[in-house]
């Protein structure tokens, strides 16, 4: 990773995309974020897994998330940690990035000081069948009104981030085999760590 420079491109984990995410991170650019959830696995196996994926990650510099507490992430090693505004404390040396889905939780959000949010959910998406969604004109109201690094998240896809995406996004299968080969390489004004 870059020092100073938030990913505009982030791969979430999930139990349908886990067979294709070694293939995956090494065809995101160098330099991606990807956060790791994998709730379906055991706490062992989850901790094993993580510990080879982020090898992956940063052989390809990208920037490897834990979805959980500042605690787990640092024992683990991450460079970050994902979850809802709520859940992340202040923890020194790590990202915070926070899942919003409402006005309420972008408040939330930046009174806490987190350094990105993702927006969710823009989309319709197979992670929440029949969900309700954002849509493209109420995320952008949300991206407008933050006052932090916007990655957009829920049946996001190059295209669709082409014409939408405020920082960057975020996707489980629009990131997932050979679709992270085919990234957006979005030319917008960086935005810094803090």
């Amino acid at each position: 990773m870059q020092r100073g420079i938030l990913p505009r491109v982030w791969l979430l984990s999930d139990a349908r995309n886990d067979a294709a995410l070694a293939d995956s991170l090494r065809r995101l650019p160098r330099g991606s974020g990807f956060v790791f959830r994998h709730y379906h696995l055991a706490p062992e196996e989850r901790r094993r897994r993580f510990g080879v994926l982020q090898k992956l990650a940063r052989t390809r510099g990208h920037v490897a998330a834990l979805s959980g507490d500042a605690a787990l992430a640092r024992a683990w090693g991450a460079d970050a940690m994902y979850g809802p505004p709520s859940a992340l404390r202040p923890a020194q040396g790590l990202l915070r990035l926070a899942t919003v889905h409402s006005l309420r939780e972008l408040g939330m959000a930046r009174r806490a000081g987190v350094d990105m949010v993702f927006v969710s959910t823009v989309f319709a998406t197979r992670s929440h069948p029949g969900g309700a969604t954002l849509g493209p004109a109420r995320a952008m109201l949300l991206a407008r009104r933050a006052a932090m690094p916007v990655a957009f998240l829920g049946g996001m896809t190059a295209a669709r981030a082409g014409r939408l995406v405020p920082h960057g996004w975020a996707a489980i299968d629009g990131l997932s085999g050979q679709a992270a080969g085919r990234v957006l390489h979005i030319r917008r004004k960086e935005a810094p760590l803090s």
